[in-house]
């Protein structure tokens, strides 16, 4: 059978027959990504990465996302911008990684866009510009992405890469909010306090801190501690 002709990867099939099957699964992808299936050799390369069913292997990894990325696969794009700016199995090259998340971005991956506008506001692996980054995230925003949509309105609120609108801020927070990002559950619990909402305030914080990295949290843990309001201070009693 030509690879034109092979049928369509089944995702979820395999998924189920990962858990249940690991070495089958594997040998599924392991075929179907030797045939040039960009899906096959990105999920390979996940598997790879994590060690799911295989010894971990990250410089495996790389490989299989490079060819996924190659095959056209945006995703693939993205995580190996990623796999470039964390140093994952190949050394750390914040251009390349810019790179690589542009042509996901360029792909409309909400990954992508987000990632690409992270390095272009900061100015790694690119020349900083904190324009082209809030249209970034705004456009990542627009497709859903719940990260992004906070960082929409932290720039709206402080003015970078757009002109202020602060008005316009607290409903960027409120979708990031709603979409699960904790960071965004922060911001707009920040919001209702200002606005004298304790209590909902307090509702959006103990989302956040249920699910926030480790670094947030320290830094969410020592403000709340500091808060004049007992109703927010026991949250982290």
């Amino acid at each position: 059978m030509s690879e034109a002709a092979s049928p369509a990867l089944d995702v979820a099939a395999l998924a189920d027959q990962m858990q249940h099957d690991p070495a089958a699964a594997l040998a599924t992808l392991e075929t179907t990504a030797q045939r040039g299936d960009p899906q096959a050799q990105f999920l390979l390369g996940q598997a790879r990465m994590e060690g799911r069913g295989i010894a971990p292997d990250a410089a495996a990894a790389v490989l299989w996302f490079e060819r996924a990325a190659n095959g056209g696969l945006a995703i693939a794009m993205n995580m190996l911008g990623r796999c470039h700016e964390l140093g994952s199995g190949t050394p750390v090259n914040l251009a390349l990684a810019a790179v690589w998340y542009r042509q996901a971005a360029d792909a409309e991956l909400d990954w992508g866009l987000y990632n690409l506008a992270n390095l272009l506001g900061t100015g790694r692996g690119v020349a900083r510009d904190e324009r082209a980054a809030f249209a970034l995230y705004l456009r990542a925003a627009r497709l859903g992405h719940a990260k992004s949509m906070n960082l929409v309105g932290r720039c709206l609120e402080d003015g970078v890469g757009v002109a202020a609108d602060p008005a316009a801020a607290p409903a960027w927070y409120r979708r990031s909010a709603e979409a699960g990002d904790f960071r965004g559950q922060a911001s707009l619990a920040s919001v209702l306090l200002a606005a004298g909402d304790v209590e909902g305030a307090a509702d959006w914080l103990k989302r956040a801190l249920a699910q926030g990295s480790p670094s947030f949290l320290a830094h969410l843990r020592a403000a709340l501690s500091a808060s004049p309001h007992p109703t927010i201070r026991v949250l982290v009693a």
